[in-house]
């Protein structure tokens, strides 16, 4: 048994701990495997709870390995157009039979126990909309920037939400 004093890490490093954890979850080595899936589970039961509310039906530690590395591959382009503040043309399987695809302002990522979301302003919905990343299949960033406009911003998605 071994024993670490507590750590402060940023999402990004949460990120990779949670991508390297879906790797070894993908392994054949039936060991690592469990060893994978036991360290989440406690990492998720660590997790803070003083966020808002997680999406109903999501939880902690519901979704296997493999679907919540679906969207990694789409997460540093989803950071650096928040940062940059580009606008973001996705396709999202919201429904298997009809995948939609939208322009959306990227404007906040979420991690909540294997389950990454980004908050956006949907520009087809005129609403804020909590996507789930693993459920993207296509996305690319737009050379369009937004600036914010009065309710569109995170901050009114707070106040909406709080």
């Amino acid at each position: 048994q071994i024993t670490l004093p507590p750590l402060n890490l940023s999402l990004t490093e949460l990120e990779a701990l949670h991508l390297g954890m879906s790797i070894v979850g993908e392994a054949a080595d039936d060991e690592l495997k469990e060893a994978a899936a036991s360290l989440s589970a406690k990492i998720d039961a660590v997790l803070p709870e003083d966020r808002q509310a997680s999406p109903t039906g999501w939880g902690f530690a519901v979704y296997p390995f493999a679907d919540a590395a679906k969207g990694f591959q789409f997460m540093p382009s989803l950071r650096s157009a928040i940062r940059s503040r580009q606008k973001v043309r996705l396709s999202y399987d919201d429904t298997p039979a009809s995948p939609t695809v939208q322009i959306v302002r990227p404007l906040k990522l979420d991690y909540w126990g294997r389950v990454w979301t980004v908050t956006v302003w949907c520009e087809s919905a005129v609403a804020f909309e909590v996507l789930r990343v693993d459920r993207i299949t296509k996305l690319d960033v737009l050379p369009q920037l937004f600036v914010d406009e009065q309710g569109k911003t995170l901050m009114d998605y707070q106040a909406l939400n709080g």
